[in-house]
């Protein structure tokens, strides 16, 4: 599935408690690796250092993950969140260089706290 190409159009859908709440609501069927990807842009974003350009590609992704008819809709089983996961990949892709080990770690934290344990390998990007 491709991501859509301009991401920095969905900034107008972020919201980080309706972030907060799909995550918690949608966790298991993601799967660890799309929400360790989700909780990195999560907390890129409360970085101080990261650029307003890269905030804008984190936001984008993540106001294009709370839409729930975007590309595929997000009900469809197996198929409903690929193109959400394939944004928040692409983000991550984008803004990488600037993602701090205090981040990733406030990710890992979070995923194995939901998760239990997680085999670290899965969460390698």
């Amino acid at each position: 599935m491709k991501a859509p190409k301009n991401l920095e159009k969905y900034i107008p859908h972020y919201d980080a408690e309706k972030f907060r709440r799909k995550l918690r609501r949608t966790v298991r069927r993601l799967g660890a690796k799309a929400v360790y990807y989700a909780l990195i842009l999560f907390y890129a974003l409360q970085d101080p250092q990261i650029s307003k350009k890269d905030k804008g590609i984190i936001i984008g992704a993540l106001g294009y993950f709370l839409l729930p008819f975007d590309l595929v809709p997000d009900f469809l089983p197996a198929i409903g969140f690929t193109d959400d996961i394939a944004a928040l990949g692409l983000a991550i892709y984008k803004v990488w260089n600037c993602i701090t080990p205090l981040v990733k770690s406030q990710a890992e934290a979070k995923v194995y706290e939901w998760f239990g344990d997680v085999d670290q390998s899965d969460l390698i990007l």
